[in-house]
Protein backbone atom coordinates (compact mmCIF):
# COMPACT_ATOMS: atom_id res chain seq x y z
CA UNK A 1 0.00 0.00 0.00
CA UNK A 2 2.78 2.43 0.92
CA UNK A 3 4.48 2.01 -2.47
CA UNK A 4 1.40 3.65 -3.98
CA UNK A 5 2.62 6.91 -2.45
CA UNK A 6 5.91 6.95 -4.36
CA UNK A 7 6.18 9.95 -6.72
CA UNK A 8 2.60 10.89 -5.97
CA UNK A 9 0.46 13.41 -4.12
CA UNK A 10 -0.68 13.07 -0.51
CA UNK A 11 -3.34 15.52 0.64
CA UNK A 12 -3.64 16.64 4.22
CA UNK A 13 -7.33 16.88 5.12
CA UNK A 14 -7.61 18.85 8.33
CA UNK A 15 -9.61 21.76 9.71
CA UNK A 16 -9.22 24.10 12.70
CA UNK A 17 -10.92 22.83 15.85
CA UNK A 18 -13.36 25.77 15.80
CA UNK A 19 -14.35 25.21 12.16
CA UNK A 20 -17.67 23.60 11.16
CA UNK A 21 -15.54 21.38 8.90
CA UNK A 22 -13.89 19.82 11.98
CA UNK A 23 -16.18 16.83 11.90
CA UNK A 24 -15.18 13.22 11.11
CA UNK A 25 -17.80 12.75 8.38
CA UNK A 26 -16.95 16.04 6.71
CA UNK A 27 -13.20 15.35 6.81
CA UNK A 28 -13.89 11.91 5.33
CA UNK A 29 -15.97 13.47 2.53
CA UNK A 30 -13.18 15.98 1.77
CA UNK A 31 -10.70 13.09 1.73
CA UNK A 32 -12.86 11.12 -0.72
CA UNK A 33 -13.14 14.14 -3.00
CA UNK A 34 -9.34 14.39 -3.04
CA UNK A 35 -8.93 10.69 -3.81
CA UNK A 36 -11.57 10.90 -6.54
CA UNK A 37 -9.41 13.51 -8.26
CA UNK A 38 -6.27 11.37 -8.21
CA UNK A 39 -4.51 11.89 -4.88
CA UNK A 40 -2.88 8.65 -3.75
CA UNK A 41 -2.65 9.17 0.01
CA UNK A 42 -3.99 11.22 2.91
CA UNK A 43 -2.63 12.83 6.05
CA UNK A 44 -5.28 12.92 8.78
CA UNK A 45 -5.30 14.31 12.32
CA UNK A 46 -6.95 12.61 15.33
CA UNK A 47 -8.26 9.08 15.89
CA UNK A 48 -11.90 9.93 15.19
CA UNK A 49 -11.09 11.53 11.85
CA UNK A 50 -8.71 8.72 10.87
CA UNK A 51 -11.35 6.12 11.69
CA UNK A 52 -13.99 7.92 9.61
CA UNK A 53 -11.64 8.23 6.65
CA UNK A 54 -10.55 4.57 6.78
CA UNK A 55 -14.19 3.42 6.97
CA UNK A 56 -14.93 5.35 3.78
CA UNK A 57 -11.57 4.68 2.06
CA UNK A 58 -10.17 1.43 3.47
CA UNK A 59 -7.65 0.87 0.68
CA UNK A 60 -6.08 4.34 0.71
CA UNK A 61 -2.83 4.87 2.65
CA UNK A 62 -3.32 7.20 5.59
CA UNK A 63 -0.56 9.00 7.45
CA UNK A 64 -2.11 9.47 10.88
CA UNK A 65 -1.22 11.86 13.67
CA UNK A 66 -2.79 13.38 16.73
CA UNK A 67 -2.20 17.03 17.52
CA UNK A 68 -2.11 17.54 21.27
CA UNK A 69 -2.05 21.25 22.03
CA UNK A 70 -2.64 21.32 25.79
CA UNK A 71 0.29 19.37 27.22
CA UNK A 72 2.59 22.27 28.20
CA UNK A 73 5.03 21.36 25.46
CA UNK A 74 5.97 22.82 22.08
CA UNK A 75 5.89 19.24 20.80
CA UNK A 76 2.30 18.60 19.68
CA UNK A 77 2.34 16.17 16.72
CA UNK A 78 1.72 12.73 18.27
CA UNK A 79 3.98 13.67 21.19
CA UNK A 80 3.54 10.48 23.28
CA UNK A 81 3.54 6.77 22.57
CA UNK A 82 0.00 6.61 23.96
CA UNK A 83 -1.08 9.03 21.22
CA UNK A 84 0.58 6.81 18.61
CA UNK A 85 -1.35 3.81 19.97
CA UNK A 86 -4.65 5.65 19.51
CA UNK A 87 -3.68 6.70 15.98
CA UNK A 88 -2.70 3.12 15.12
CA UNK A 89 -5.89 1.63 16.54
CA UNK A 90 -7.92 4.12 14.48
CA UNK A 91 -6.44 2.57 11.34
CA UNK A 92 -3.48 4.76 10.30
CA UNK A 93 -1.04 3.00 7.98
CA UNK A 94 1.88 5.31 8.81
CA UNK A 95 2.24 7.18 12.09
CA UNK A 96 3.60 10.73 11.97
CA UNK A 97 5.38 12.11 15.02
CA UNK A 98 7.31 15.22 15.96
CA UNK A 99 10.93 14.13 15.57
CA UNK A 100 12.68 17.25 16.83
CA UNK A 101 14.94 17.03 19.86
CA UNK A 102 12.68 19.22 21.99
CA UNK A 103 11.45 17.96 25.36
CA UNK A 104 8.33 15.83 25.09
CA UNK A 105 5.36 16.13 27.50
CA UNK A 106 6.05 12.91 29.42
CA UNK A 107 9.81 12.99 29.08
CA UNK A 108 9.81 10.11 26.59
CA UNK A 109 12.78 9.87 24.25
CA UNK A 110 12.31 10.02 20.48
CA UNK A 111 14.18 6.77 19.83
CA UNK A 112 12.06 4.96 22.43
CA UNK A 113 8.81 6.10 20.83
CA UNK A 114 9.94 5.14 17.33
CA UNK A 115 11.08 1.71 18.53
CA UNK A 116 7.79 1.08 20.33
CA UNK A 117 5.71 2.15 17.33
CA UNK A 118 7.61 -0.19 15.04
CA UNK A 119 7.87 -3.16 17.42
CA UNK A 120 4.62 -2.98 19.40
CA UNK A 121 2.31 -1.47 16.78
CA UNK A 122 3.99 -2.78 13.65
CA UNK A 123 3.58 0.54 11.84
CA UNK A 124 6.13 2.60 9.90
CA UNK A 125 7.01 6.04 11.25
CA UNK A 126 7.07 9.39 9.49
CA UNK A 127 9.44 11.67 11.37
CA UNK A 128 8.38 15.32 11.11
CA UNK A 129 11.60 17.33 11.32
CA UNK A 130 12.81 20.91 11.06
CA UNK A 131 16.58 20.66 10.58
CA UNK A 132 19.16 18.42 8.93
CA UNK A 133 20.49 17.50 12.38
CA UNK A 134 17.10 16.32 13.55
CA UNK A 135 16.60 14.42 10.30
CA UNK A 136 19.87 12.56 10.88
CA UNK A 137 18.87 11.79 14.48
CA UNK A 138 15.44 10.53 13.36
CA UNK A 139 16.99 8.29 10.72
CA UNK A 140 19.39 6.84 13.30
CA UNK A 141 16.45 6.29 15.65
CA UNK A 142 14.75 4.11 13.04
CA UNK A 143 12.23 6.40 11.32
CA UNK A 144 11.00 5.03 7.98
CA UNK A 145 10.20 8.37 6.36
CA UNK A 146 11.56 11.85 6.96
CA UNK A 147 9.09 14.71 6.48
CA UNK A 148 9.94 18.40 6.18
CA UNK A 149 6.73 19.22 8.06
CA UNK A 150 8.23 21.35 10.83
CA UNK A 151 10.72 23.37 8.78
CA UNK A 152 9.76 26.98 9.50
CA UNK A 153 7.48 26.07 12.42
CA UNK A 154 9.86 25.51 15.36
CA UNK A 155 11.82 27.88 17.56
CA UNK A 156 14.98 27.04 15.62
CA UNK A 157 13.48 27.62 12.17
CA UNK A 158 10.74 30.18 12.82
CA UNK A 159 12.35 32.76 10.52
CA UNK A 160 12.53 30.35 7.58
CA UNK A 161 9.80 29.98 4.96
CA UNK A 162 8.78 26.58 3.62
CA UNK A 163 9.15 24.98 1.23
CA UNK A 164 12.91 25.49 0.94
CA UNK A 165 14.15 23.58 -2.06
CA UNK A 166 17.72 24.19 -0.98
CA UNK A 167 16.91 22.46 2.31
CA UNK A 168 15.10 19.65 0.51
CA UNK A 169 18.03 19.06 -1.85
CA UNK A 170 20.45 18.90 1.07
CA UNK A 171 18.12 16.53 2.91
CA UNK A 172 17.82 14.21 -0.09
CA UNK A 173 21.62 14.13 -0.42
CA UNK A 174 22.16 13.49 3.30
CA UNK A 175 19.40 11.09 4.36
CA UNK A 176 19.02 7.54 3.08
CA UNK A 177 15.36 7.16 4.04
CA UNK A 178 12.54 8.40 1.76
CA UNK A 179 11.92 12.13 2.05
CA UNK A 180 8.36 13.44 2.12
CA UNK A 181 8.06 17.13 1.30
CA UNK A 182 5.43 18.81 3.44
CA UNK A 183 4.83 22.37 4.52
CA UNK A 184 4.05 25.50 2.54
CA UNK A 185 3.59 23.80 -0.83
CA UNK A 186 1.22 26.05 -2.76
CA UNK A 187 1.33 25.10 -6.44
CA UNK A 188 1.52 22.04 -8.72
CA UNK A 189 4.85 23.40 -9.95
CA UNK A 190 6.30 23.20 -6.43
CA UNK A 191 5.08 19.61 -6.14
CA UNK A 192 6.89 18.70 -9.37
CA UNK A 193 10.06 20.49 -8.25
CA UNK A 194 10.13 18.57 -4.95
CA UNK A 195 9.65 15.27 -6.79
CA UNK A 196 12.34 16.17 -9.31
CA UNK A 197 14.75 16.85 -6.43
CA UNK A 198 14.22 13.27 -5.26
CA UNK A 199 11.39 13.42 -2.73
CA UNK A 200 9.46 10.18 -2.28
CA UNK A 201 6.16 12.05 -2.28
CA UNK A 202 4.66 15.45 -1.48
CA UNK A 203 1.99 16.46 1.04
CA UNK A 204 -0.22 19.44 0.25
CA UNK A 205 -2.66 20.74 2.83
CA UNK A 206 -3.87 24.33 3.11
CA UNK A 207 -3.49 25.10 -0.61
CA UNK A 208 -6.11 22.43 -1.36
CA UNK A 209 -8.19 21.76 1.77
CA UNK A 210 -7.64 24.81 3.99
CA UNK A 211 -11.00 26.41 3.29
CA UNK A 212 -11.07 28.47 6.49
CA UNK A 213 -7.59 29.94 5.99
CA UNK A 214 -8.10 30.55 2.28
CA UNK A 215 -11.37 32.38 2.82
CA UNK A 216 -9.78 34.40 5.63
CA UNK A 217 -6.93 35.42 3.32
CA UNK A 218 -9.27 36.72 0.63
CA UNK A 219 -11.40 38.65 3.12
CA UNK A 220 -8.32 40.14 4.79
CA UNK A 221 -7.06 41.50 1.47
CA UNK A 222 -10.41 43.17 0.86
CA UNK A 223 -10.49 44.70 4.34
CA UNK A 224 -7.00 46.24 4.12
CA UNK A 225 -7.29 47.61 0.57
Amino acid sequence: MIEILKSNLIISCQAPSDSPLHDPKIIAAIAKACINQGAKGLRIDSPSHIQAVKQLLPDIPVIGLWKQMRLNSSVYITPRFADAVAVSEAGADIIAIDATQRSRPDGEKLAEIITQIKEKLGKPVMADIDTIENAIAAEKAGADFIGTTLYGYTETTQNLIPPSFEFIEKLVNTIHKPIICEGGVKTPQEVIKALDLGCFSVVVGTAITGIDLLAQKFVHEIEIR
